[in-house]
């Protein structure tokens, strides 16, 4: 079907609620100014308005259905989330859509040109399941060319030598073969058709696409590199302001390439051949033969038990292991003594990130290439002896990861349907909008997920060709008594387990709904032995704790006491989405939750 038509179809109540005043959506608050640029709107002392009920931060209510919902970046993603469902989709053929159309409305933080990792409750099996679609590096890049083209040991994000295998359409393919009901090109008209006749750009998109078309296609990069992205993303010399209408219709024909011939057309056929001509034009490595060979990786994710609720995560190259050793290691603590929002919470939670992280800088790789110890670092008995080491009154300092025996942008969304099927699913290009490299015609930009290799010798994540660098993007999904609870992600390269363990301290230990947990001012701690990029040159003794505005001052002034070196922010710390399930078999209800700091939204039905 066609936009008009798509939009048309949807009833009045689903089309009506963007609009402010709607008890299942509200508006992203902007950070630091207003749509009309207005000094007025620049205000962090003035704060949401009062609510009668729920917790007195929250923005919004949750968005409650018992038939399926949708949480995403964009509503238009949203919309087309709950028609695929309202036709009789899955929650895996309604992802897909939703993913396609982000690939268009928010790329800044995903696209066909990146890699893709999803968790979802299967209903007939009664458990968890995982999906890696990570690429691989090229097999034809030696590790001698990419240490000639490393600054100070670090591999440059814009450049041909971070581009790995997109992973993301054959994690779509293989997770529709499996879970698909509706026909695999019907999932793509959404996404055509607005991709077709444009759309308005929100604000954080805005921003966000602003600045980093300005890091990809900078004066750093060759004319011959940078020439299809702006060309793409700022025809007319700019990018779009919040409000302005973008078009792609290079995405929407290569979306009707890929709907039109499945998975092969991007990795064998004319995607296939255009990504490879282009590459070889520019000098890069990437080949067709690397593309025909990949294939996505079904998993039995791993999990931990914090007070009752199984915590998972996928472990295959992924940082989603960091999450459940810093919730391993609070388990230690009386986290609801300590108090909701105190210095003492905030100290003990990014105590165990500093220690995590540093087990995450040591260990963590594509476990075809090394060992990693897994079930060591997930033990009880390890997160008692990290544990150990955080004093109640001063920072661990310095840290270091335990002995093993013998800024980054993404998008996550998460879907449920009427059968109970629970979808956690994130994408990305990881450096926003990618390498800075749009191969001619096709719409995207392709990913520099290789800038997260090593090039320290014996590390476990050194880089080698055919080899799947470190990840950090990873669904959060958590159960309870053999249920499924909560779908949950927090988006953001190394704010991402930070933010996945906030949310479950703030549910589990203070009692906060799904609404609440995300609304609750966030922190994020920069800094361990892993650098994340030529901006990040990893752990300078004791990195900085960033905390939102809503932090009280009474808290920052005892975690400036403890030590930590506090640094009140306004900016990025992560975007949340949530679907929780309450209930079973036909008193099923699901409640949905989404981001107040960034564009998107829940919806329910």
């Amino acid at each position: 079907m066609d936009r008009r038509t798509f939009l048309s179809s949807l009833p009045v109540a689903a089309t009506a609620l963007p609009m402010v005043g709607s008890p299942l959506a509200a508006q992203a608050r902007p950070a630091a100014s207003t749509a009309s640029g207005s000094d007025f709107g620049n205000r962090p002392d003035i704060h949401a308005g009062d609510r009668t009920a729920g917790a007195s931060f929250a923005t919004r209510s949750m968005a409650y259905g018992h038939n399926g919902a949708v949480g995403a970046a964009h509503p238009l993603a949203v919309l087309a989330g709950v028609e695929t469902l309202k036709r009789g989709g899955s929650a895996v053929d309604a992802a897909i859509a939703v993913n396609a159309c982000l690939g268009f409305l928010e790329p800044v933080s995903c696209g066909i040109g990146g890699d893709c990792y999803a968790m979802l409750w299967d209903p007939k099996l009664g458990m968890v399941v995982g999906l890696a679609g990570s690429g691989r590096s090229p097999r034809s890049l030696s590790l001698a060319t990419v240490r000639s083209r490393a600054t100070a040991g670090i591999i440059p994000a814009f450049n041909s030598v971070s581009v790995s295998v997109p992973g993301a359409v054959d994690a779509w393919w293989t997770l529709h073969e499996r879970y698909g009901r509706l026909k695999w090109a019907d999932l793509f008209e959404p996404a055509i058709a607005v991709a077709k006749e444009g759309a308005p750009v929100p604000e954080i998109i805005a921003a966000n696409l602003k600045r980093e078309l300005n890091r990809a296609a900078g004066p750093n990069s060759k004319a011959e590199e940078k020439e299809n992205a702006l060309r793409l993303f700022a025809p007319s010399g700019e990018t779009p302001a919040a409000g302005e209408t973008f078009r792609n219709p290079d995405l929407a024909r290569t979306y009707r390439l890929i709907a039109e011939g499945g998975r092969d057309a991007f990795y064998e056929g004319p995607v296939a051949d255009t990504i490879h001509a282009y590459l070889q034009r520019i000098g890069g490595f990437l080949t067709k033969a690397d593309l025909a060979a990949h294939r996505s990786e079904w998993t039995t994710p791993l999990f931990v038990n914090y007070r009752g609720v199984d915590v998972h995560a996928i472990g295959a190259n992924t940082q989603g292991i960091a999450t459940l050793q810093m919730l391993n290691i609070l388990e230690k603590f009386d986290m609801k003594g300590a108090g909701f929002q105190t210095a003492l919470s905030l100290h003990l939670q990014a105590s165990a990130k500093r220690l995590a992280f540093e087990d995450r800088a040591r260990f963590y790789a594509d476990p075809d290439f090394a060992k990693v110890p897994t079930d060591w670092l997930l033990s009880k008995d390890y997160a008692a002896l990290r544990a150990e080491l955080i004093r109640p009154d001063r920072m661990p300092e310095p840290v270091f990861p335990g002995e093993a025996p013998g800024h980054g942008d993404t998008t996550y969304f998460t879907v449920a349907d009427k059968d109970g099927m629970m979808v956690s699913w994130i994408q990305s290009n990881f450096r926003g909008l990618g390498s800075g490299l749009v191969p001619d015609g096709l719409g995207f930009m392709l990913q520099n997920r290789g800038q997260l290799f090593s090039l320290e010798e014996g590390h476990p994540n050194l880089y080698a060709p055919g080899k799947r660098p470190f990840q950090t993007i990873i669904p959060g999904f958590a159960t309870r008594a053999g249920q499924p609870w909560m779908s949950f992600g927090v988006m953001g390269g190394d704010m991402q387990p930070q933010g996945q363990t906030q949310i479950i301290v703030n549910r589990v230990d203070y009692g906060l709904d799904a609404q609440a947990a995300g609304d609750s001012p966030r922190w994020y701690h920069e800094g361990s032995s892993q650098s994340m990029s030529e901006d990040d040159p990893g752990m300078t003794s004791k990195g900085e704790l960033h905390v939102e505005s809503g932090v009280p001052e009474a808290t920052k002034a005892g975690l400036v006491e403890r030590g930590w070196i506090v640094t009140p922010t306004v900016g990025d710390y992560g975007r949340y989405h949530c679907i929780e399930r309450r209930g079973h078999g036909t008193e099923r209800v699901y409640a949905a939750a989404s981001e107040m700091r960034a564009d998107g939204i829940a919806l329910a039905y």
